[in-house]
C-alpha cells in the first residue's frame, strides 16, 4: 500500500507504472518544494527504493491489445455514438478557452455539425467529422497529443465507461495501491474518473483526492458512471484543478455536480484554475503547482522550511 497513490490518465498505453513514476515525481516533489515544504519534497524524490511510499496506478496496459487499441475504428456504433457526444463537448469546451484561435475554430466547427448533423453513411461518419473537427482545434496540437492518437484519447475514454471488463481491472489498480496507510490520491484526465469509482467503490477514510484535468463534469461522462454524482464517502477534503484551456477538463466548478450527499466536516474545494501554459492538460504542469504541495503537505502533517 502507498501513503500517495497517482493514477494517470489517457493515451499511456506505451507507458509503465515505474515510468510515469519517474516523470511525475519529480514535478509532484517540485511543487511541493515551492510550497515551502523542502523535506516532504527530499523524501519524495529521488526515489528511495527501500521507503517507496507514492506509486502509480497503471491499468494503460489495459488497451495494449492485438485487435482493440482504443481506436475509434474499434468501437461498436453505439459506443461511437457516445464518441460523438465527447467530442462534441470538447469543442464545446473550446468556446471558453481564452486563445481566439482555439475558441474560433470550435464555433465554427460546432456550427458546421449543427447545420449538416445527419450524413448519408451514418453514425461513423458523423462521428469522425466530429473527430475531425478536433484536429483543427490548435490546443490539440499543443496539449501533449499527436494527431494520429487522437482517435485513441477518444477511444480510451469510451472503452473505460462502457467495457465492464476494462473499467474492473483500472479500478482493481488503484486498489492494489490504496489501503489504510494512503493519506493522498492524485488523479489526471481519465484517471479521475477511474479513481472516483474506485473511491465509490470501496469507501475508506482518505485526508486527500486531487483532481486534475478532470472531464468527471461533461454529461457524456456522468450518465455513464457507475452511481449517480455524489461525494465520495470517506473523503476528508477534496481539490479539483483545471487550466481554463484545458479542453479535455470539465469546467472547475464540479461541486455544482458532486456536492451531494458530503459528510459535513468534508471539504470540497473545485473552484481553482491554473496556468499551465502552452500544454494546459499536462499531467506534469499540474503536478508543479503550490496549491497541490500545501494540501499534500497537510493531508502528511508536513510543517513548513524555514529555508
Amino acid at each position: 500500500m502507498a501513503r500517495i497513490v497517482l493514477v494517470h490518465g489517457i493515451a499511456q498505453q506505451q507507458r509503465s507504472a515505474d515510468d510515469l513514476e519517474h516523470e511525475w515525481l519529480p514535478a509532484l516533489a517540485g511543487g511541493i518544494r515551492i510550497a515551502g515544504h523542502r523535506d516532504l519534497a527530499d523524501q519524495l524524490w529521488p526515489i528511495r527504493p527501500a521507503d517507496r511510499w507514492a506509486r502509480m496506478a497503471f491499468y494503460g496496459n489495459l488497451f495494449l491489445t492485438p485487435d482493440q487499441q482504443g481506436h475509434t475504428s474499434d468501437l461498436t456504433d453505439a459506443q461511437l455514438d457516445l464518441a460523438d457526444d465527447i467530442a462534441t463537448e470538447w469543442l464545446t469546451n473550446a468556446l471558453d478557452s481564452t486563445r481566439a484561435r482555439d475558441a474560433g475554430t470550435a464555433r465554427r466547427e460546432l456550427d458546421a455539425l449543427q447545420h449538416d448533423p445527419t450524413d448519408a453513411q451514418g453514425l461513423r461518419a458523423v462521428t469522425a467529422r466530429a473527430l475531425a473537427s478536433l484536429d483543427r482545434i490548435p490546443w490539440f496540437g499543443n496539449a501533449g497529443f499527436h494527431l494520429a492518437g487522437r482517435n485513441a484519447i477518444v477511444g480510451q475514454a469510451v472503452r473505460y465507461l462502457t467495457e465492464p471488463a476494462i473499467r474492473q481491472a483500472a479500478i482493481a489498480a488503484v486498489h492494489e495501491h490504496v489501503g489504510p496507510d494512503t493519506r493522498v490520491v492524485v488523479a489526471h484526465s481519465l484517471g479521475s474518473i477511474v479513481a472516483y469509482e474506485a473511491l465509490h467503490a470501496r469507501p475508506q477514510p482518505l485526508p486527500l483526492f486531487v483532481t486534475l484535468g478532470s472531464p468527471l463534469g461533461l454529461a457524456s461522462v456522468i450518465r455513464c458512471l457507475q452511481q449517480p454524482p455524489t461525494y465520495p464517502a470517506g473523503v476528508h477534503r477534496w481539490i479539483n484543478l483545471a487550466d481554463r484551456d484545458d479542453i479535455i477538463a470539465a469546467r472547475p466548478k464540479l461541486t455544482k455536480i458532486f456536492d451531494n450527499a458530503r459528510p459535513p466536516a468534508a471539504v470540497f474545494e473545485s473552484t481553482y484554475t491554473v496556468d499551465n501554459g502552452a500544454e494546459p492538460h499536462r499531467a506534469t504542469f499540474y503536478l508543479t503547482k503550490p496549491t497541490i504541495g500545501n494540501a499534500i503537505a497537510d493531508a502528511l502533517g508536513a510543517k513548513v522550511s524555514n529555508c
